[in-house]
């Protein structure tokens, strides 16, 4: 579990509430069912309608990146990389083959390059190829947060309107006021509050998880290259700590 993340979502929730509270209002205030539908289907409808499926399903599942932070691999990327070397300076090229079966698509695709003898500035070319598709499909999926925190205040105005029409559709039966205000206001603090406080924070945290992990790949690629050029020596040593250096 990423404890920062939960800790910012519940400092974030808590300034809210205390601040809430402190001014004399009450914790059901902020509580509108209605408020919260408009704001949030509105939204996601929203983004959808812009979205490729494909994207917009897997920007869903990137969330739990959030709370739930991938393995850092750095290490183990470094031993395999010793491995490949070693193995590779030992018994040759087609040696990697034997590396290929547990491997992540981007690692197996550099070690088939490398083993059917790609030449290496064609090799890493391709792989530097592999990188952009790879970091365009990740960004574009990411990009739902933020097209969501660009969407929910507006929806939340939206909604805001949609709460004083049914105050002036009901003048006449004072009962029926106080919901239609709340809903008029509760759904702009809707629309702001998870714009600003969840939607943009998750979609640049998602963010830099793919430049992490597409650095990595990058320093991959170059990886692939010094092994398929033969240069075993001080340079793979600088390409690993480079990879462990990464942040």
């Amino acid at each position: 579990m990423d404890l920062t993340s939960l800790l910012g979502l519940a400092l974030a929730l808590a300034g809210i509430f205390v601040g809430h509270t402190l001014d004399g209002g009450k914790f059901s205030s902020l509580f509108q069912p209605a408020a919260f539908a408009i704001v949030v289907v509105g939204t996601f409808g929203a983004v959808l309608l812009q979205t490729k499926s494909q994207a917009f399903v897997r920007g869903v599942r990137m969330l739990r990146w959030v709370f739930v932070t991938p393995p850092d691999r750095r290490q183990a990327l470094a031993r395999e990389i010793h491995l490949w070397s070693l193995s590779a300076r030992r018994d040759g090229l087609l040696s990697l083959e034997q590396y290929m079966a547990k491997a992540d698509p981007f690692i197996q695709k550099g070690l088939r390059l490398v083993v059917d003898g790609i030449q290496p500035d064609k090799l890493r070319s391709l792989m530097h190829t592999e990188i952009n598709n790879y970091e365009f499909r990740e960004r574009q999926a990411a990009r739902i947060w933020e097209s969501a925190a660009g969407y929910a205040p507006t929806v939340g105005i939206l909604g805001a309107v949609l709460g004083l029409i049914h105050v002036m559709e009901n003048l006449s039966d004072p009962s029926k006021l106080g919901a239609g205000i709340a809903v008029a206001f509760v759904s702009t603090v809707y629309g702001v509050g998870l714009a600003n406080l969840f939607f943009y924070p998750v979609g640049n945290k998602i963010k830099g998880i793919v430049s992490e992990r597409v650095a990595q790949y990058e320093i991959l690629a170059d990886v692939f290259h010094d092994i398929a050029t033969g240069d075993y020596t001080r340079v793979l040593d600088e390409r690993v700590a480079c990879l462990l250096a990464e942040h």
